[in-house]
């Protein structure tokens, strides 16, 4: 019929997604002006999509396990199993709950209410997120789960388009629905973490939790800042149309040059063993060097990878001021944005393990990671990081 949602075959399902993401801005308008109803929508593009990361993770979490500290992890079948279950099912509620949103607002901005066009839009612009999970199957490659933010951008440009917002309402309509989402998918991760915690160990203690998240309103937003950010993803946008269609190769810093930026050591900090890998087609791809630090009994691995042109994507997080807090008895997690940086940290008092991650230049992404006597460590690692000579780099 006519009026249903064509079930995609594999074939067809792989072009759409990949004519969406390398060329987004004439794929939005044939979405548009396809005939779909929500449940098709759900159940042909979203429900095999969204599965692609939870499996991606279950393979990887078995296989290849987790390795922290010198030692390396494997749950148990049943544990991975249910993990990723709860977060495929969560994934799909998260994009019914965003596609309510977006419905919703659309008459505040000018728009017309249409719960399939919202379903189109929430499900379609969440592809590059989908696909790139497909990198957790391998976890030295799991980085380039960033480039999963390249969906911000597909919102970006089929928000307006099928939702029918007036141009001069246009950036306020996207932002606000990013705002949404940020939050929705923020609720999402506790929601996931809190499931598991409780179906894989029911005698775990998650004890008083108390958190914060303030994101800024659409007035107070930097529209310099979103409007840069943008351009920016547009052009990588259309780096990787060039990309695929030249079949030139990716454009990224050699692993040796990043490894270069691992110091021998820091304070009572040695550096032992070394690890690097890129990849990449079509314009997108990404590099890394990690080292593992060791002092005494603690392990800390320090990273340095570059996501190439699709790290121009965290521009969002400066144009948007998003800054989170969550507390615990045990701990805490913070966002902020230090000196024009996305830094995100991570601490637990219990069992003493933390992170500490900063993005530089809108391109390369530096983390410390493992155990430490104290939270302050974390941030000493990436400190002896030249950031400046990496953001100098970024520019080139």
């Amino acid at each position: 019929m006519a009026s249903q949602f064509p079930q995609e075959n594999a074939a067809s399902l792989i072009e759409r997604a990949r004519r969406l993401i390398l060329q987004p801005k004439d794929e939005w308008p044939r979405i548009d002006a396809e005939p779909m109803t929500v449940k098709g929508i759900m159940t042909g593009w979203a429900a095999p999509l969204a599965a692609i990361g939870p499996i991606a993770g279950l393979i990887g979490s078995l296989v290849f396990g987790y390795h922290l500290f010198g030692i390396t992890y494997r749950p148990s079948i049943g544990a991975a199993v249910t993990t990723a279950v709860v977060s495929y099912v969560l994934a799909l509620v998260g994009v019914w709950v965003i596609a309510q949103i977006i419905d919703a607002l659309a008459p505040t901005f000018g728009g017309a209410k249409d719960p399939v066009a919202a379903t189109k839009v929430a499900a379609y612009s969440m592809t590059a997120g989908w696909i790139a999970g497909i990198f957790q199957i391998i976890p030295m490659l799991s980085f380039l789960g960033l480039l999963g933010l390249y969906s911000l951008y597909l919102l970006y440009l089929g928000l307006p388009r099928l939702m029918k917002a007036p141009q001069d309402k246009a950036a306020g309509y996207t932002v606000a629905t990013i705002v949404a989402a940020i939050v929705v998918m923020a609720v999402i991760g506790f929601a996931t973490s809190a499931l598991t915690s409780r179906l894989v160990r029911p005698a775990f203690d998650a004890g008083a939790v108390s958190g914060t998240m303030s994101v800024p309103g659409v007035g107070s937003v930097d529209l310099g800042k979103l409007d840069a950010a943008t351009k920016q993803m547009q052009a990588a946008a259309e780096k990787a149309e060039a990309g695929a269609k030249s079949g030139a190769p990716v454009s990224l810093t050699p692993p040796a040059t990043l490894q270069a930026f691992l110091p021998e050591s820091v304070g009572g900090w040695k550096r032992g063993d070394v690890e690097t890998a890129s990849g990449g087609a079509g314009g997108i791809g990404g590099s890394k060097a990690e080292a593992r630090y060791t002092s005494g009994s603690d392990t800390i691995t320090l990273s340095v990878a570059d996501v190439g042109a699709m790290g121009a994507l965290a521009g969002l997080g400066s144009a948007l001021n998003v800054q989170s807090n969550r507390e615990t008895r045990d701990g805490y997690e913070r966002t902020n944005t230090v000196d024009g940086r996305m830094v995100t940290e991570k601490w637990s008092n219990a069992s003493r393990n933390g992170e500490y991650n900063v993005i530089v230049g809108n391109r390369f992404a530096v983390s410390a990671e493992g155990s430490a006597p104290d939270a302050s460590a974390f941030k000493s690692l990436v400190s002896a990081v030249d950031l400046s000579k990496l953001d100098s780099l970024a520019k080139n």
